[in-house]
């Protein structure tokens, strides 16, 4: 059964959790990698500093790179397509708080309606900026955006913020109704799994998928002081996780003999 969870494990373990993920398909995959892009665009197009705005712009460009490479609006809408039709399976049960459900599959309706309505070209004026192209052009020479290869980009950085934040939001809103669905989308995902205590014996844990069961996300926590950190591979079917010892960045880590203690959860 369908259930909002908190995750939360700071309880069980009396510490904070640290969470290491690992996508099994290639959608998972796009999908964490524009979230990750769009929660580093947002976090420094707060800041006025010109390298703040130079991150920022690189993070706009690299998800453009992303969004270019093939259809992602269109297995976004699948996804939210299939998370909606999945809530509305458990409209009618009895144990399920109806008032949170039908809350949750608004959202999602009202993130497909709206990557729906932006049309098939949304990203045209991306693509189409002379601006941007030319940092684009340049960003791929190491070193190549600096200011006597990009005169007008480093013009503009020193303009007052404003003017800058300006620019950046136009930017943000043609993203927006996509990467706001990507969050969306991947909270559900997380939230409709449950944290199950593991230990891995001798630092190694494997794991073997039951048939009727899609895995499409693997998270794995530990402490976030713990001096040992996962190394997940694997697919839809089977997974390992290895647990590495860490000392510093002089040494290679390596598996620990001890066991592990961790929390999995399969989404």
């Amino acid at each position: 059964m369908f259930e909002v969870l908190d995750n939360n494990i700071d309880s069980v373990q009396g510490g904070k959790p640290a969470d290491y993920e690992q996508p099994l398909n290639e959608r998972m995959r796009t999908f964490l990698r524009l979230e990750f892009l769009y929660q580093q665009l947002l976090y420094n197009s707060e800041f006025e500093t010109d390298w703040a705005t130079r991150a920022t712009t690189a993070s706009l460009l690299e998800i453009l790179a992303i969004l270019t490479r093939g259809d992602v609006r269109s297995e976004i809408c699948k996804e939210l397509d299939r998370q909606i039709e999945g809530l509305q399976r458990y409209q009618t049960e009895p144990e399920i708080d109806s008032r949170r459900l039908d809350t949750l599959i608004r959202n999602l309706i009202i993130s497909r309606d709206d990557l729906i309505s932006v049309g098939n070209n949304f990203l045209q004026p991306l693509k189409d900026s002379e601006f941007l192209n030319a940092i684009k052009h340049r960003s791929a020479i190491p070193g190549g955006t600096c200011e006597f290869d990009l005169p007008e980009f480093n013009h503009w950085l020193r303009q007052p913020f404003s003017r800058r934040q300006q620019d950046i939001q136009g930017w943000i809103e043609i993203i927006r109704p996509l990467c706001d669905a990507v969050l969306e989308m991947l909270w559900l995902i997380r939230e409709s799994a449950t944290p199950v205590e593991k230990l891995a014996t001798g630092g190694m844990y494997q794991h073997s998928m039951q048939k009727d069961v899609q895995c499409r996300l693997l998270r794995v926590s530990v402490m976030d002081d713990s001096r040992w950190y996962p190394e997940i591979s694997g697919s839809q079917h089977r997974f390992t996780v290895r647990f590495l010892e860490w000392s510093n960045i002089n040494k290679r880590a390596s598996q620990t003999s001890e066991d592990v203690p961790f929390y999995i959860s399969i989404c």
